[in-house]
């Protein structure tokens, strides 16, 4: 099964899916590639509370910073601690290991309207 299998990517370049009884977020590998070398990400504190379209983390590469945004709401219940470490992991694999957060929600089915599959995200981003 492929990771991008059931992923949800927004129009500002986050992903998400599900993954046992939470769901992964992260930066589509278009968003990298159009960032460039990452070298900074700062991520939120497990326990916070986010709405749907809401900042959640900034990374930063050699061209310019970026603010990441919640493609739906809900509580983080894990972050990524090897990409604060190893930013470069971004581009290295951006969709398998370089997640951001992970969250815990209910609000996946309401919010999720406006997301795109990944195969039609990657059609419009073309």
């Amino acid at each position: 099964m492929s990771i991008t299998e059931g992923m949800l990517c927004s129009k500002t370049h986050e992903y998400l899916y599900e993954s046992g009884d939470n769901y992964t977020i992260g930066l589509t590998d278009y968003a990298v590639e159009q960032l460039g070398d990452i070298v900074f990400v700062e991520l939120p504190e497990v326990g916070s509370e986010f709405v749907k379209n809401e900042v959640f983390a900034t990374v930063e590469s050699v061209k310019a910073a970026s603010e990441i945004y919640m493609p739906v709401g809900g509580k983080v219940v894990e972050i990524n601690e090897a990409i604060v470490d190893t930013p470069e992991l971004l581009n290295e694999s951006p969709l398998e290991k370089a997640w951001l957060i992970k969250i815990e929600t209910s609000t996946v089915s309401a919010d999720s309207l406006d997301l795109l599959e990944y195969e039609d995200y990657k059609d419009e981003v073309q």
